[in-house]
């Protein structure tokens, strides 16, 4: 399994233990799955933070 879906788990597992009903609260599970995505994505390497960071100072 790679990290990325590790950490895509993780932030399921987390967002439906903070809310457990409605819709909003359904959303808010999608927000942390991808925001464990997106974490497991910039471990894994897939995503470039360092470029990210340097186009905003120039």
């Amino acid at each position: 399994m790679r990290t990325s879906h590790l950490c895509l788990l993780v932030g399921l597992l987390l967002g439906a233990a903070l809310a457990f009903g409605t819709f909003s609260q359904f959303f808010l599970v999608l927000v942390f799955a991808a925001i464990g995505l997106a974490v497991g994505m910039v471990l894994e390497g897939r995503i470039d933070i360092q470029g990210i960071t340097d186009r905003r100072r120039r």
